[in-house]
């Protein structure tokens, strides 16, 4: 012990009457964050500013940038509630955590295909997930490294953990934005405008334009052909193109997205960790619902408590919109027949 330490020491004697060892201090909500670029820091910011979790561990690859981005935050513990906040290249700084967030992942290069890009995160996948469940066997996953849906199955697979303990942030965002959209419309608050993506996170997402509301009034008790591309004068499916091409406008505009889908992993863990019953759309395991046969997971609003998803909404959709949730099913399905594990 060198003459600083034993200076620390003797302050800290003259200070305090020890009544128990606290060296490792035990909390019921710690949270991992696996992978800390914009998004993966999006997130704990999220978290952490809006007290959802006060332990919480960064997990990347590049030691130089993970020791900033946990300084950065550390050095305004003052304006938040005490928070511990930890970061290793080493996994075991996960352990213990009741809720492991990924967003580590590779981008898709320039002429790979889709499948190429799967099998290259399901690589770095193997060497992680199993791990990080050994670290804390009682975890939840939510995973959010794209292409989420097939990267949830995986990470399913992967782990050995029930279904209900691994999500996908699915189509929660890709819900907000609908809701936005919708809302800028009525002038109305989003919070206000009620209306569920569901299905892929990605292009096959499927708008459930026959349960849009406004206090409980459905659009298509006003205007019947809502959604629909030819009949609708209005051109309401809009809102939903919109959706789909929110990313790509937002990545073209700035480089990536971070801030809506950072928020969106607050508000899914938050229905996690405070055990709070809500419904939210995320990325579960579906076969057997809708008539879909194979193992894929899709986004369907499901009740989220301490459990992770404890049930799913079974919603009455129309046959459009279950002809479409089986089309994206079976998009999946396609693509997870090529994985080599």
């Amino acid at each position: 012990m060198d003459d600083i330490e034993i200076k620390m020491a003797n302050v800290h004697e003259e200070l305090f009457h020890e009544v128990t060892d606290d060296s490792e201090p035990k909390t019921h909500h710690k949270v991992t964050i696996v992978g800390i670029g914009a998004v993966g820091m999006a997130a704990a910011f999220s978290i952490l500013t809006q007290h959802v979790s006060s332990d919480v561990a960064l997990i990347d690859c590049f030691a130089d940038k993970l020791k900033g981005e946990m300084m950065d935050l550390q050095h305004g513990s003052n304006f938040l509630r005490n928070a511990k906040i930890s970061a290793s290249t080493d996994l075991s700084v996960s352990a213990g955590s009741q809720l492991i967030i990924v967003t580590a992942g590779v981008r898709q290069k320039e002429g790979e295909s889709r499948l190429n890009l799967v099998q290259r995160n399901v690589d770095i996948f193997k060497g992680m997930i199993p791990k990080l469940v050994e670290y804390s066997p009682d975890t939840t996953l939510l995973i959010v490294s794209n292409p989420c849906d097939i990267l949830t199955y995986v990470a399913w697979k992967l782990s050995g953990l029930p279904k209900n303990k691994v999500i996908g942030s699915g189509t929660n965002l890709d819900s907000s934005r609908f809701r936005f959209n919708l809302a800028q419309r009525l002038k109305v608050a989003p919070t206000s405008m009620h209306g569920w993506i569901i299905g892929e996170h990605g292009d096959s997402s499927v708008p459930v334009w026959s349960g849009v509301n406004i206090a409980g009034i459905r659009l298509r008790e006003i205007n019947p052909n809502a959604g629909f591309d030819e009949a609708d004068q209005e051109n309401w499916n809009q809102c939903h193109k919109d959706v789909v091409s929110a990313a790509y406008e937002v990545i073209k505009l700035k480089g990536y997205t971070s801030w809506a889908i950072g928020l969106s992993c607050a508000d899914i863990a938050s229905s996690l960790l405070r055990n709070t019953n809500s419904v939210k759309a995320v990325s579960t395991l579906v076969k057997g619902i809708h008539g879909i046969d194979k193992d894929v997971f899709l986004s369907l609003p499901c009740v989220l408590n301490s459990h992770g998803v404890v049930s799913i909404v079974k919603q009455k959709l129309s046959d459009d919109e279950v002809a479409k949730l089986q089309a994206s099913a079976n998009l999946m399905d396609e693509v997870q027949r090529g994985i080599i594990f």
